[in-house]
């Protein structure tokens, strides 16, 4: 296995990031990168034949209600109180010249 992260990809992911890293850093994200990549390595080697594809651990269901309108916006009774309306809306003096 052993993959290799080249200097650039170090580069290029911390500009992506947008982090400045020092040789150090650069070092140790090279080594962490590559332990992670020979991880994936290792799990591509598993028999997954029968296995469902997933996105998530856990079932993941709709938990919101059906978005149904019972008694309107009451914008009829709230413009029904303006001193004077325009449309659909409240009219109030322009407030930039």
């Amino acid at each position: 296995m052993a993959n290799k992260i080249s200097d650039e990809t170090i580069e290029y992911v911390g500009i992506l990031a947008k982090l400045w890293l020092s040789d150090e850093e650069k070092e140790n994200a090279r080594s962490d990168m590559e332990k992670m990549l020979d991880y994936i390595d290792t799990l591509n080697e598993l028999d997954t034949t029968g296995t469902e594809p997933m996105s998530h651990v856990f079932p993941v269901n709709n938990v919101f209600r059906e978005d149904i309108v019972e008694n309107g916006d009451g914008s009829e009774d709230t413009l029904a109180n303006a001193p004077l309306k325009k449309e659909q809306g409240f009219k109030v003096p322009k407030t930039i010249r």
